[in-house]
Parts: structure tokens; C-alpha cells; sequence
């Protein structure tokens, strides 16, 4: 029997390596006999870039830039040449991978800080400038896992942009908190850039119901008497990005423009960033229809599996491509809140566990679940 194992990541608890390694050990321990196979997946959010650099025998480079407070934080980025089956999404030659959760991701902030009026992806933007002096043939950037809703005008900022009061001032930290004094963008973009793709795995767009401020600003630390403050001021940049761009207002409607608080929306209008699908390209990139092709079941899963993981998540999408070709699969997840499609779905955590006890005990928890799905029926 031969197992592919591929999760992604469990959120403040265990990156997509730490929950692959640890399901492999217990499987081993349940099924000696089986031939196993790790694959630690990403989408765009964490692990994006090191997961990718890894699989293409590439290097990453560290930098200090703004962190998501603005204050400094060290982050990564990956240096690597795009496999083959990659190519036709971000072409030939060598490929800079960064994820936007080293810079301004919300596993930066405390909890208590997490504030979306106060955040900025200004780190972003830097860490796409260091990118770009790598004399790198394109840059991927993966947006989840953000602590920001600033429409990327942080990023686009470190990238030349100003922001500026109705007195013509300059606006330095355009974070949601000063958008009340915001009336004009203007400048370029100062350092010439590669082709950049924005790797996302959602579809939402920028504004209405399934919108940015909608879906993830709670999250993020909104109040719900705040969110039609932040939603007209969205509207409000949005437009000021469009008129600066020349790009058609209805931009904003593009699928995957909500992304990380709409920094995809504004590097595909300022920056003219092509949006991809993180999980089409991570499965280009790591030949996942080859190894689901060799494997007789697969083991996969995520810190929560929800209606979302089946929106376009690597979980969730894994699981689907798995089924399409009739292999079996099972699902390790720390909660289960999706009836099971065709697959079986397991909860790792005991009834009754508070979520603090949850996250720290995700990788008993997970061993003991695997162990035990496995001893009982495989």
C-alpha cells in the first residue's frame, strides 16, 4: 500500500512539515508495511514560500522589514527555479516566492493587538523589493494569512506610491486609521519590476457580502459596528487606486481582489500583478497530480476543515482530486465542521478541549489519531 501524506498547515499549532512528519510517524507505527510519502502543502498562506523553495532544491534569503505594527520583524523569501509543470503559470528561469504572512501576517500580532484599522503590508512591499533586486525572472507572492486590510496601499507605498491629505501632505504610514485624511494617491512605481502573481486561496472580491471586511477583517480584530466605516473607506481607495491606475472601477469585483485585506486588488490594479490560484500553482509546482496518480490512499488535512477547505484550499482540494481518481482519503482535521464527500473525516481533538488546550496538544492529539484510525481500519 502506498500512502501520500499531505497536510497543510494547523493553524498556531503545527506548520504543514511539522503535522506531515507526525502523521508519518504514527502511520508507520500502525502500518509498517506501507510505502509513505510526505508532501507538505501550502496555498499562499503560511509556509508558501519555504515549502516551495524546498521541493525546487532553491535558497532562501533572510531580511529585516516592517512588520505588520511597523515595527521590525525578519522574514524570508525563496530563491528557485520553477519546476517545468510550473512554467506555463510564472514562466521559465529563476522565480522569487514570498509570502506575505512573513511580513504582515496575523501570527505577528498578539491577539490582543489585532486591529485592522492599524495594520500595514508596508513589510510586503519591501520584501518584494528585495525580491526584485535578486535580478529574478518573476515573483510569486503568497497573501494568506494577513493581518492587514489596507487594500495593499502599504505595500504599494514601499513601492513608490504616496498617499496624501487634501493639502497635498504626504500620508507616511497609510494604514485604515488615517483613511479619513486620505484624498489623493499618486506616483509610480519607483523600481522597475518583474512579472508579479499573486498566489490566493480565495475567490472573494474586494466589497459587498462576501468581500474582504465581510469574510476576514473580523478576524482580524473588527468590530461589527465598525465594519460599514471600513467598508466605505475601502470603496473610497479603491477608487483613488483605479483612477491612479486607469483601470475600470468594477476592478474590485475581480475574483481573489479580497484577498489579504485587498493587497491583492491593489497590486493587480498599481502594480498590474496577474492573481493565480495558490493551490493550481503549489500543485504544478510540486507534481501533486503525479503522486496522487502513484498513491493508493491519502491522508491529508488542516488545522479546521470547513465549507472554505472545499472552496479552493489545499485540504480541500487535495481530498476532491483524490476522490476524482478513486483513491481513498482521509481527512485529519482539529475540528470537522463539513460533513465528510465522499471521504472519511476525522476530529483529532477530545470532546469538550478548550481551543488553548486544543493548540497545544494538536500534535498528541494528531499521532493519536492517526494511530488509531489506522490500527482500527486503514
Amino acid at each position: 500500500m502506498r500512502a501520500l501524506v499531505a497536510f497543510d498547515k494547523f493553524k498556531d499549532s503545527l506548520d504543514a512539515a511539522a503535522a506531515c512528519r507526525i502523521a508519518a510517524e504514527a502511520l508507520r507505527s500502525a502500518r509498517p508495511d506501507w510505502q509513505i510519502e510526505l508532501c507538505p502543502l501550502a496555498d499562499g498562506g503560511d509556509g508558501f514560500a519555504e515549502i516551495l523553495t524546498r521541493a525546487a532544491g532553491g535558497e532562501l534569503r533572510r531580511v529585516t522589514v516592517t512588520g505588520p505594527l511597523g515595527t521590525p520583524v525578519e522574514a524570508q523569501f525563496g530563491l528557485a527555479e520553477a519546476p517545468a509543470a510550473a512554467r506555463p503559470l510564472v514562466g521559465a528561469g529563476k522565480i522569487a516566492l514570498i509570502e506575505m504572512a512573513q511580513a504582515s501576517g496575523l501570527a505577528l500580532v498578539p491577539p490582543a493587538q489585532r486591529n485592522p484599522w492599524r495594520t500595514t503590508t508596508r513589510g510586503t512591499g519591501e520584501l518584494i523589493l528585495a525580491a526584485a533586486r535578486e535580478n529574478v525572472s518573476a515573483i510569486v507572492l503568497g497573501v494568506g494569512g494577513s493581518a492587514t486590510h489596507d487594500a495593499g496601499l502599504g505595500a504599494l507605498a514601499a513601492l513608490g506610491l504616496t498617499a496624501r491629505a487634501a493639502d497635498g501632505a504626504a500620508i507616511e504610514n497609510p494604514i485604515p486609521e488615517t483613511w479619513a485624511a486620505l484624498a489623493k494617491i499618486d506616483g509610480r512605481i519607483a523600481t522597475p519590476l518583474p512579472p508579479l502573481y499573486v498566489a490566493t486561496d480565495v475567490t472573494n472580491p474586494l466589497m459587498g457580502t462576501f468581500g474582504a471586511a465581510s469574510v476576514y477583517a473580523p478576524q482580524k480584530g473588527l468590530l461589527e459596528e465598525d465594519f460599514t466605516r471600513l467598508e466605505y473607506m475601502t470603496g473610497r481607495v479603491a477608487a483613488m487606486l483605479c483612477t491612479l491606475a486607469g483601470k475600470h472601477p468594477l476592478l474590485c469585483e475581480t475574483p481573489g481582489c479580497g484577498a489579504a485585506g485587498g493587497l491583492a486588488f491593489g497590486l493587480h490594479c498599481a502594480a498590474d500583478a496577474t492573481l493565480l490560484r495558490g493551490f493550481d500553482l503549489v500543485s504544478a509546482w510540486l507534481g501533486l497530480d503525479t503522486r496522487l496518480a502513484t498513491a493508493d490512499i491519502v491522508i491529508t488535512g488542516e488545522g479546521r476543515f470547513d465549507a472554505s477547505s472545499l472552496a479552493g484550499k489545499a485540504a480541500g482540494e487535495i481530498a476532491r482530486r483524490a476522490l476524482a481518481l478513486g483513491k481513498r482519503v482521509h481527512v485529519f482535521a482539529g475540528a470537522v465542521a463539513t460533513p465528510p464527500e465522499g471521504f472519511l473525516a476525522h476530529s483529532i481533538t477530545p470532546s469538550g478541549t478548550d481551543l488553548a488546550t486544543a493548540l497545544r496538544g494538536a500534535p498528541e492529539n494528531l499521532a493519536a489519531a492517526v494511530r488509531d484510525a489506522f490500527t482500527r481500519f486503514p
